[in-house]
């Protein structure tokens, strides 16, 4: 019998079986064995202080102000004569209007020059980690006077003892109007309401300032974590006696909040 040769005998072949082919991966090891991170400072605030209730905010006007507001303009609308800004001294406010009313008096312009007001407020000072009420003009250097204008009545004004001018548009005086006379009145409208007022519900509207500090200023913090360090005032919360400022650490500006019994002056 003779063999047949078979001719793809010799012929290789390849069997895909199906299994992935390797792929290289980049292996992140992690090297930490669990020992302290570095702080990070930068844009953090730490409120190293004791932590205290935020002050009930007095600044908004309630129903009760808006009332007196609007009470204070009926009030205004129905008085004769226009209201004009004297121009005085520094500090001789309260004596120019006694000086004035004295003069009115005297010469009897009572039909004619009115009445004249010094605008105040009410604060709240905090100075020497002690706080007291005070008075202070809004307007200083400045007198408002009610009356008919002519050349009688501005001579009356214009020479009483302490002023200086009336404030003007070229060389006649300008009456203020409606709505800036009662933005100016309305402090010490709102300050004798509230003195008015008694029993649980009253509350403090009066302005607050602390007088010992301003933005800016350099300290020195003499209680909490930080005691000893300097630090820059940035801002300054009057009626929560508390303020932000700039402490060095870690050889970085840190911002900080800080209570006022936490500091003193340099």
């Amino acid at each position: 019998m003779t063999d047949i040769p078979f001719e793809n005998e010799a012929e290789d072949f390849e069997i895909d079986l199906g299994l992935p082919e390797p792929v290289e991966e980049e292996i992140d090891l992690n090297l930490d064995f669990g020992g302290p991170e570095e702080p990070v400072v930068d844009d953090i605030v730490i409120d190293l202080s004791e932590p205290e209730p935020e002050p009930e905010p007095t600044d908004e006007l309630d129903a009760d102000d808006e009332k007196v507001i609007e009470e204070l303009r009926q009030e205004l609308l129905g008085k004769a004569g226009d209201w004009y800004v004297v121009h005085t001294y520094s500090g001789m406010e309260n004596r120019v209007k006694q000086n004035l009313d004295n003069r009115v008096k005297s010469l009897e312009q009572g039909d004619n020059i009115f009445e004249s007001v010094v605008p105040t407020e009410d604060v709240v000072e905090t100075r020497n980690n002690q706080k007291k009420t005070v008075t202070r003009t809004t307007l200083p250097g400045y007198v408002l006077v009610r009356m008919n204008y002519s050349n009688e009545t501005w001579a009356v004004v214009r020479h009483t003892p302490g002023v200086t001018g009336f404030v003007s548009l070229g060389s006649s005086p300008v009456p203020l109007t409606l709505d800036e006379v009662v933005r100016q009145l309305t402090p010490s409208a709102l300050a004798r309401a509230n003195a008015a007022e008694s029993g649980p519900s009253k509350r403090s509207k009066k302005k607050v300032e602390i007088a010992d500090y301003k933005v800016g200023d350099s300290v020195m913090v003499v209680a909490g974590a930080l005691q000893g360090l300097h630090a820059t005032i940035t801002e300054i919360n009057a009626k929560g006696e508390r303020l932000k400022a700039l402490v060095e650490i870690l050889g970085r500006e840190t911002p900080v909040d800080l209570t006022i019994s936490q500091i003193q002056k340099i």
